[in-house]
């Protein structure tokens, strides 16, 4: 047999050899054993083979068939299912069979941003000394034993589909010790409000900004505020636009999901961005609604802690710098099925940006979603909330939101970091009173008060408080961007 005669039988042994690997079903990583699938919802199943392929999923007694398309890409949707916590196998079937096994049906969250919420389990356990908010739990760390909580931590470099099939994780022992604090603190209240198997998915990436999260097309956009004017192009200011996106929140989707917890800001704080963060945020939240096809939703989020921004030594930032940028994220609550919890008070010191209390921004994330997810309306998830304001003589009534069962000072001293302001809008030092449901601020410097603020400074961890001890949302009344943002 002759050299080119050797070449031809090699290169055809070698296509029927392609050909057989690409006829072979493939998945994403995220599909595997130990998965929760979310309750109560279409769960879509998806992936990879040979075109035209035939494809069959079986589950909890159902079977679903399809073909894949000429690119051999496929999907199916699992029919809508009760909470269970019998674990069973998932079946897959084409050329070659894959099995799944010990499946679980409950509730499914992800959980992404920067470091705060990277912020690992094992970090957690060194923290132990201090408490505010509420008191430790126990070393979940090392006495963690329900097999429920079911988590995936997705890493970059990692999400390619494969032929392995790993699959999630039980949150206990070891797959724990690098697992988002906050999601799994989230995750464990929880499951104690719901009593159904939790899904925890962690995308986070330490030092990020917001934009690596959004696809790069999402930011090619002009926002025009209400007055006419129209922003720079969000992708103008770059950071790395998409990328992970692409490596770490594009291979998720469509997993089925119950709703999203967004912990992220710091490092968009850095550059003093208050209106364009706004947009921005807005955006990632639009795009990954559309991306999961669920307009609806539930979107949760952060507000980042104080912090010396102003300490920094690479750009001018002032001390309000920080509230401003506070005010920014507010602003994506126009957006319906969104909402934030405030965690002013969860600061040992203001030189450290990673604060420890990470359970309790769980636990905190917990009430918002048991509320205004699940419907317990009796859970008081925020803690005062600024709503309208009234000049009486020469003071300003403030009305609040989410009072809870009354306000309160947390240590029994009059409330702090309350300011006003005249018409030339010089800021004091006030008296703050609670009177009722309202506060009464007042000084004698400010004879004719125009406008008042609370908590508007980096440094601010107010006392104000409403009687489920969870901290007043600092604000101000001169918000220039309320009536601007759209």
């Amino acid at each position: 047999m002759n050299l080119k005669k050797i070449t031809l039988l090699s290169l055809s042994v070698l296509l029927l050899f392609t050909s057989n690997t690409f006829a072979e079903i493939t998945l994403p990583k995220i599909l595997g054993h130990n998965m929760v699938l979310q309750r109560q919802k279409k769960v879509t199943i998806w992936g990879t083979a040979a075109p035209d392929e035939k494809i069959s999923v079986a589950f909890a007694g159902q079977t679903k068939n399809t073909i894949a398309d000429k690119a051999g890409n496929w999907s199916i949707k699992l029919s809508p299912m009760q909470a269970s916590f019998i674990p069973r196998e998932m079946v897959i079937k084409g050329t070659n069979t894959i099995v799944l096994k010990n499946i679980l049906v409950g509730e499914v969250w992800l959980c992404s941003g920067q470091s705060n919420m990277e912020y690992a389990m094992r970090k957690y356990s060194k923290f132990q000394t201090s408490v505010k908010g509420n008191k430790p739990p126990e070393d979940d760390l090392n006495t963690a034993n329900n097999t429920n909580i079911r988590i995936f931590l997705d890493r970059r470099k990692y999400m390619e589909p494969s032929p392995e099939h790993l699959g999630w994780d039980a949150a206990i022992g070891k797959p724990l010790v690098d697992f988002s604090v906050v999601g799994y603190y989230f995750a464990k209240d929880l499951y104690a409000k719901l009593n159904v198997p939790i899904g925890m998915i962690s995308a986070a990436v330490p030092g990020s900004r917001i934009e690596p999260w959004i696809q790069a097309s999402k930011l090619e956009i002009e926002p025009k505020l209400k007055n006419g004017k129209i922003l720079d192009k969000l992708k103008q200011d770059d950071g790395d636009t998409g990328k992970f996106y692409n490596t770490m929140i594009q291979p998720l989707i469509p997993y089925t999901l119950k709703g999203m917890l967004w912990y992220q800001g710091e490092s968009n704080c850095f550059l003093t961005e208050n209106i364009r963060y706004a947009y921005k945020l807005k955006a990632l939240i639009e795009s990954w609604r559309s991306d999961w096809k669920d307009t609806k939703i539930p979107f949760y989020f952060v507000q980042i802690a104080p912090y010396n921004y102003s300490g920094s030594k690479d750009r001018p930032i002032t001390a309000e710098n920080l509230p401003e940028f506070w005010e920014s994220q507010k602003l994506a609550l126009h957006l319906k099925n969104t909402g934030t919890i405030a965690i002013t008070d969860l600061v040992d010191s203001i030189a450290d940006l990673h604060p420890g209390y990470k359970w309790e921004v769980g636990r905190r994330l917990s009430l918002l979603a048991a509320n205004k997810t699940y419907g317990q309306t009796n859970v008081v998830y925020s803690g005062p909330v600024f709503q309208k304001m009234k000049i009486v003589n020469n003071s300003i009534l403030v009305t609040f939101s989410n009072t809870g069962s009354g306000l309160s000072s947390r240590d029994g001293k009059p409330l702090n970091w309350f300011s006003i302001a005249g018409a030339d809008g010089k800021f004091v030092k006030a008296k703050a009173e609670i009177n009722g449901n309202t506060v009464i601020v007042s000084a004698p410097e400010v004879q004719h008060p125009y406008s008042v603020r609370f908590g508007w400074n980096e440094a601010a961890q107010s006392n104000f408080i409403n009687k489920e001890g969870l901290p007043a949302v600092p604000f101000r009344s001169d918000n220039p961007w309320e009536k601007l943002f759209k």
